[in-house]
């Protein structure tokens, strides 16, 4: 079995000011890497370190592996988060204003109208592909693995848990099948206290 830790990115400059994100490419706040550096600790051992290819988690996963002295970080674009169409770059009270009531049920409004962005399961299939890959991959060694809120959030639900919002630098354990890439849900983790390093916790997706 691959053991994989999927942790949500440390702060972007876009989570500070509250914006859906989806695909687009906001920077790591000076925040954001702060928690990255504290949190590597907590995530040891790693015998490898992968990445969503969008910034805010690739750089999160850079300066975690140079705390934990892994010296290269994998790329894998299928763990990027899920994209939000015209949602991106808006808060929560813009989205609001432009469509009220959509925020209500936001995969139905997906379901129902594309331009909102990626289904759930369209963002499971991807995601599922991912990890079958990381296992074959890796199996029989410890994985960190740096993705986005929105990646781990859909992946509890299809493992039927209704998740909590994930803060900065938390994330769930994995077990992966390198043969079939059966995935099978471990703990959630907190590699970070809030009284150490203040974290964002989302109100989206």
């Amino acid at each position: 079995m691959a053991r994989l830790l999927l942790v949500r990115h440390g702060e972007s400059t876009w989570n500070a000011r509250g914006r859906w994100q989806g695909w687009a490419d906001p920077p790591l706040s000076d925040l954001g890497r702060a928690q990255a550096e504290a949190a590597a600790p907590a995530a040891a051992p790693i015998d490898a370190v992968v990445s969503s290819d969008l910034q805010r988690a690739l750089v999160t996963a850079e300066l975690m592996a140079a705390v934990l002295e892994i010296e290269d970080v994998h790329v894998e674009q299928d763990l990027r988060e899920r994209d939000v169409g015209d949602f991106t770059g808006l808060t929560r009270d813009e989205i609001e204003e432009r469509w009220p009531g959509v925020l209500s049920d936001v995969a139905a409004s997906i379901a129902r109208d594309p331009r909102f962005g990626e289904s759930v399961e369209q963002l499971a299939t991807r995601v599922n592909a991912a990890l079958a890959r990381l296992g074959a991959t890796f199996a029989g060694q410890r994985v960190l693995v740096v993705t986005h809120g929105g990646v781990v959030r859909n992946l509890e639900r299809s493992f039927g848990v209704e998740p909590d919002p994930l803060p900065n630098l938390a994330g769930r354990e994995l077990r992966v099948d390198p043969e079939t890439g059966a995935v099978e849900a471990g703990e959630r983790v907190l590699l970070l206290s809030p009284e150490d390093v203040p974290v964002t916790v989302p109100k989206q997706l």
